[in-house]
């Protein structure tokens, strides 16, 4: 019989490339097939909200400005954002999701619904409570690193 800690592991590395294929599949259809995941995962830095600035970007990526712009160029190739400066600082590059890239990440959002419904559905409050510390300390493992 394994032990709890391979077992873990195994399970851990499993669900981590199957998140990753499975996101990639339901993610980037015939519609986006023109962006990556990281440019999904970009989009969702960007939001829906007000102009995001680029630095705010890198930041929740935890990238560069310069390696945030080559995906934005991309990005503004294909018309999925916008890049503008701000009216106030010049130096500031505001960033906003086009209706192309409002489409992609409400189609992104919906995929990361359906695969949180599918963790939950069967939990009850106190096994919700111990799942959130779990992937809590798993977090805190990997930003620490």
């Amino acid at each position: 019989m394994k032990s709890t800690n391979r077992t873990l592991n195994e399970l851990l590395v499993s669900l981590f490339e199957n998140v990753m294929d499975m996101e990639e599949k339901a993610v980037i259809t015939e519609e986006f097939k023109d962006i990556t995941n990281n440019d999904m995962h970009i989009m969702e830095a960007i939001g829906i909200e007000e102009p995001r600035k680029m630095s705010d970007i890198a930041k929740r990526r935890s990238v560069t400005v310069g390696t945030l712009t080559t995906n934005m160029n991309s990005l503004e190739d294909k018309g999925y954002i916008i890049r503008e400066r701000s009216k106030t600082d010049k130096r500031v590059v505001l960033v906003t999701l086009t209706e192309k890239g409002r489409k992609a990440f409400y189609h992104h959002r919906d995929f990361h619904k359906k695969m949180i419904h599918s963790l939950v559905k069967d939990l009850d409050e106190s096994e919700m409570k111990v799942l959130i510390k779990s992937l809590t300390n798993i977090d805190q493992f990997f930003k620490t690193r």
